[in-house]
């Protein structure tokens, strides 16, 4: 029997609760491998809701400057996906709980194998994967090795997804929706306000799953907003 997961518990108990869920991004390996440990459980400490843990990779599709440079020093620092699956690992040992999202490009899992990979990452305590390079026509050979083993694919709606589109993903989708809340890459903006109520509203309209928004939120003010 597949347990609960343990992105759903906490989206319960926030629900319950009326907050919503704090989701910071840490790209594994960087600036020191021997840091990701200490920094994840910081994180969970300071009170992270969820934790997007980065799978560094030498071609990312989605990343921004900064995020492309932590992974070039994670890579030079020998920061391999079985490396991020023995950190989870040890977290958990720790007796942490908050759940970790692996966020990162296909190669690295498809590389391991997902069957493999899937059996790994539950064993070492992860919850779900988030992958910006695969879209929803190829997610159908991805999602069965992951969802058997009670892992979440969690999808991406952007901006510019059309509407039909968007209700083809959150039909499929488990765990959350990440809505990408600026056009382009991951990065901090100039700008301080961001276009959501549109948007959401019409993702509300489709599915009862939690909303995450995501991309180029900077500072403790656009947080808020």
């Amino acid at each position: 029997m597949i347990p609960a997961n343990r992105v759903d518990r906490v989206f319960e108990n926030l629900r319950k609760n009326n907050r919503a869920a704090l989701i910071p991004y840490l790209t594994a390996g960087f600036p020191k491998l021997s840091w990701t440990l200490p920094l994840l459980k910081m994180l969970a400490d300071r009170g992270a809701d969820i934790i997007e843990l980065g799978v560094p990779f030498s071609d990312p599709i989605a990343d921004g400057p900064t995020i492309q440079a932590a992974c070039k020093i994670a890579l030079d620092e020998g920061t391999t996906l079985s490396k991020v699956l023995e950190l989870v690992q040890k977290f958990r040992q720790g007796g942490y709980e908050t759940p970790i999202v692996l966020f990162g490009a296909l190669n690295p899992f498809l590389h391991l194998g997902l069957e493999e990979f899937a059996r790994a990452a539950v064993e070492a305590g992860a919850d779900a994967v988030l992958i910006p390079d695969v879209p929803l026509e190829e997610a159908s050979h991805i999602r069965p090795a992951l969802h058997k083993r009670g892992l979440h694919l969690i999808p991406l709606v952007a901006p510019t997804t059309p509407l039909e589109r968007k209700r083809q993903i959150v039909s499929q989708a488990r765990g959350f929706i990440y809505y990408i809340s600026v056009k382009g890459v991951t990065g901090a903006r100039a700008q301080t306000h961001f276009d959501l109520t549109e948007p959401l509203a019409e993702l509300r309209a489709l599915t009862t799953l939690p909303l995450v928004v995501g991309f180029g939120i900077a500072s403790p003010e656009q947080a808020v907003e």
